[in-house]
């Protein structure tokens, strides 16, 4: 009978082992993906996903711009001022060149349960 016992712990060892690097090799895949998407912000901006917003502080150090911003459609956000993530560097650098006060169409993305800037341009007044 011990020998029984044995032979079915050491098996049922065995079986979740197996499953735990079934489960590491199906997510691990999910995290090489994450990155990936924050390349979006070299991507054409889709106007029906861009919104209003006036900038109300840039800080390049912590990556990260506030904006005083209309209705975000795509994420079912309406107006207010919050501040937003910059993880591409090539967008931050030319969101870094803005002043409080200047206005621009913006596009953002819920990314890794942050809300992250993806595009933006300048508004040029009439």
């Amino acid at each position: 009978m011990k020998f029984f016992t044995t032979s079915l712990v050491s098996a049922a060892i065995l079986s979740a082992g197996f499953c735990l690097s079934a489960l590491a090799q199906t997510a691990a895949p999910s995290a090489q993906a994450a990155p990936a998407t924050d390349a979006m912000a070299t991507k054409k901006m889709d106007p029906k996903d861009m919104a209003e917003a006036e900038v109300r502080k840039v800080d390049k150090d912590a990556k990260k711009i506030t904006l005083k911003h209309g209705p975000i459609k795509n994420l079912e956000m309406p107006g207010m001022t919050m501040v937003f993530q910059v993880r591409d560097a090539a967008l931050l650098d030319k969101l870094s060149l803005l002043a409080p006060g200047d206005k621009i169409m913006f596009t953002a993305e819920q990314l890794q349960g942050a809300y992250v800037v993806t595009g933006a341009e300048k508004v040029v007044p009439k």
